[in-house]
């Protein structure tokens, strides 16, 4: 899978890193045979957007893009970056998943009507 990383208004350490490798490959092991071929965009860092000092202070974005899929997108904002990775790592999770659940249901809902057409013939 080819990962980009940005910063923002951050400075990322060793640790960081680390813990943003470990919930990549997370993705990448849902992605499967697939993993290949996809693209994962990474952008964490400081919200400039509202006041510094405030709560939600640290964001943390993915994008992955598959090839002949939609891309899905998650963004989420923490008190700490490993609460934002974690926060939009799942709910990336969540959007592949219901992807996933309805690519499936479809393949069977179009193999009961072909069924059900070849029965009629």
């Amino acid at each position: 899978m080819d990962i980009r990383i940005k910063t923002t208004d951050f400075e990322m350490t060793d640790a960081i890193a680390k813990y943003l490798d470990e919930r990549i490959a997370h993705i990448e092991k849902l992605l499967g045979t697939d993993a290949g071929q996809a693209r994962c965009e990474v952008e964490i860092g400081r919200d400039a957007g509202r006041p510094r000092h405030g709560a939600n202070i640290f964001f943390a974005e993915f994008t992955l893009i598959r090839p002949g899929m939609d891309y899905l997108r998650a963004t989420n904002r923490s008190e700490s970056i490993n609460g934002a990775i974690d926060d939009a790592k799942a709910e990336l999770e969540m959007q592949f998943k219901n992807t996933k659940r309805v690519s499936r249901r479809i393949a069977r809902k179009a193999g009961a009507t072909i069924k059900r057409l070849l029965r009629r013939g």
